[in-house]
This record gives structure tokens, sequence and C-alpha cells, in this order.
């Protein structure tokens, strides 16, 4: 029997090569028989091109189109890096965005039917509130007391335990370093570090957790901040340089006050000491990154520009020799993934039989029903 073997542009071909960012190395050694298709000399069997879409990360109906789709974030995208121009989305980051929504979406509906009420503090601030108040405001209503951070022995304990702080009022914070539950498709923090969706009923955080811990606990208040705000937005959260987007200022303004009161540093730095041993003191007092230290002390008119610059670049030299830690409960960090708060309403209305299973897996990012028990009963939820 004859083989069938489908139309498809060469063009398309080029396009799910370029968009999953396959170099002309990559495409030889791993997906050499491709080669003919882009330029249109073969045509591949159905079942080749499946498997090549799944390869890429392309939907397969997308090879079909006559032309290569318009793919553009749904969301705002208020990522800028200095010097190089924000290029066309990675399917890691598209997907990743893609999945949040449709676990807000849902979230949304199970509130309704519970009767949850709305969050009144999405879009309670505006870009023209004082930045220290409402920080503070923010802190308190987050119980987010600095000296327990202080005394909290890593970064790890003081994100896991901010984290819970926003989980816990309504928001969902979910934190990952790869695309759902596939460890072979990591997450970049150079190509973003956080987004946030604005809604009253269910306002989502999604962190990169590739980034470092004491850079996510930035990238959480960055967020927080759009959730008052009320603006969705994919950020690049930074606190050593400033941002095009007014928003983006703000927010980077408010995420250090929210970890490094101005007032404290003022009150803790010590002038007369050496540079690098201050900024790694204040650095485990706040729990945050060096570069967050370094940026107050330069906003408490500890350093000059100059001088803070330079300092600046040579922390970031330093931090990218540092390899970033893992470990600890996979329950416990697949809960932290997608939300705890968002695992627990998930699984329980599954068991009340209110949510298909199938679904229920496919947005945790399951594939076993024994690992869906393990992570109800992880939650201590009663899971037969």
């Amino acid at each position: 029997m004859k083989t069938m073997r489908v139309e498809v542009q060469p063009g398309l071909i080029r396009w799910a090569c370029d968009r999953a960012s396959l170099s002309e190395r990559d495409r030889m050694q791993r997906y050499s028989y491709i080669a003919a298709w882009e330029k249109g000399l073969a045509r591949p069997t159905l079942k080749q091109l499946e498997k090549f879409a799944r390869a890429v990360h392309v939907p397969v109906g997308f090879l079909f189109l006559s032309e290569p789709p318009m793919e553009i974030m749904p969301i705002p995208d208020f990522r800028t890096f200095p010097g190089v121009r924000v290029g066309r989305p990675s399917p890691d980051l598209l997907d990743t965005v893609y999945i949040c929504q449709q676990r807000q979406e849902w979230y949304q509906g199970y509130c309704r039917s519970t009767g949850e009420g709305t969050r009144s503090f999405v879009g309670s601030v505006k870009l023209t509130d004082g930045i220290e108040a409402v920080a503070a405001d923010i802190r308190r209503r987050l119980s987010f007391d600095i000296e327990e951070r202080s005394r909290m022995p890593t970064w790890t304990d003081a994100l896991r335990r901010f984290i819970e702080q926003v989980d816990e009022l309504g928001v969902l914070v979910m934190c990952s370093s790869i695309v759902q539950n596939n460890a072979h498709r990591r997450l970049d923090p150079e190509e973003f570090r956080g987004f946030a969706l604005a809604d009253d009923t269910a306002p989502l955080i999604f962190i990169n957790g590739a980034d470092s811990k004491s850079a996510q606990m930035f990238t959480l208040a960055h967020e927080v901040a759009h959730i008052w705000l009320g603006e969705s937005a994919l950020s690049d959260a930074q606190a050593g340089w400033i941002s095009s987007h007014r928003v983006e200022q703000w927010c980077n303004r408010f995420a250090a006050e929210l970890l490094v009161p101005l007032a404290l540093v003022r009150a803790e730095y010590r002038r007369n000491s050496m540079l690098r041993e201050e900024t790694d003191r204040l650095a485990g007092v706040f729990k945050v990154s060096t570069l967050v230290i370094l940026r107050r002390i330069h906003d408490s008119g500890g350093l000059t520009d100059a001088r803070f610059q330079k300092a600046y670049e040579d922390e970031i030299d330093r931090l990218k020799a540092f390899p970033r830690g893992r470990g600890g409960n996979s329950y416990l960090n697949y809960a932290t993934r997608v939300s705890k708060r968002f695992a627990r309403a998930l699984i329980s209305n599954t068991l009340e039989g209110q949510t298909l299973h199938r679904d229920a897996l496919r947005m945790l990012g399951l594939s076993r029903m024994e690992t869906f028990r393990e992570l109800g009963r992880s939650l201590r939820l009663v899971v037969s």
C-alpha cells in the first residue's frame, strides 16, 4: 500500500523551526529529514508531520495553513531589555501564558459556583499614589513582617512564605521553571521573569522559577503591584535599570520599597564598611538579591550614579557564576507550580464530580491518576 503524504507549505516548516529557535545545526543533526520539506523537495507523511509538530511545540493544524499565523502576546508586553529588541515570544512562554489563562478561567467559574466574592484590592491603587504609603499598606495586608523574614535561614524559606502570604490573600501564585510538567521545556529567565493576569475574582501571578530565589522575591513583589493596579502584564522585573514604561517604573519602585523600605536602609546601612560586605549583609537581612540592595543603597544616597552602575554590572557578572539550586519535596514543589489555592480547589471539585478527571489532569499538567492522588494527599485532601 502506497504511503500517503500531505501538502505543507515550505514556508510553514521554516516558520515552525524559527519559532522553536532551532539553529541550522540543530535542524541538520536532530531533524535532518525536514531539509527536503523546507526546500519543497519532499512531502511528509501525516505521522511524520505530527511528530515534527510535537517536537517544535506547534499545533499540527497550523502547519496546514497557507501562511504562518500571526502570534502575539495575549497580554500587554512591558518587557524592555537595554540595547536589545524584544523579539518573538517563544513557544514555551506562549504555552505558559495560555495554560495560566485556562486555569484562571476555571477558577473564575469555581468562584461563581461557590459564591466566593471579588477581590477588592485588584485595581485599588493608581500610578499617582505614593509608593511608600501603598507599600506600607500592602505590607500590612499581607502580614509581611520584615523582621520575621530576616530571621529565616534561607531565601527559599523567605520566598515560600511570601508566596503563601500572597496566595492566602486570594491571588493564585504559580511558580515554575518548566512548561507544565515537562522537564525538557525549561523556561528562560532571560526571556521573561514573570507576568500578572489581573482579574477581580481570580487574580493570577506567574513567576519564572528558573530564576534565582532572591530574584523571584523581586518578581513576585513587582507582579503584586500589577495586581493592585489592575494591570495584566508580561514583565522583566529588574531593580537596576529604568524601564521605558511608566507602569513598569512604578512597579519596580513599589517592589523595592515593599521588600526593602528606604527608611530601614538609611538606618541599617553602614557607610564605613566595605561595599561588598555590606551588600551581602543587607541582602541576608532583607532576603533579596544583592542587586536590589545596591539599588536601594543608591536610592538612599549611599552611592553615586557612576559607582552604582559599575557595582551593579560587576555584581551581575559575579552572580552569573553561581548555579541555581534545586531540590525539596516534589509534591510540595508541584503544588507551588500551580498555586496551592488552585490545586486544592481543582482537586476537591474533581473529587466531588464537578470537573472531569481528564480536564483536571490537563490543567495540572499531570498524566497519571496516582500522581493526582499523591498531590491531593500532600495538600491534606481526602483522596481514596
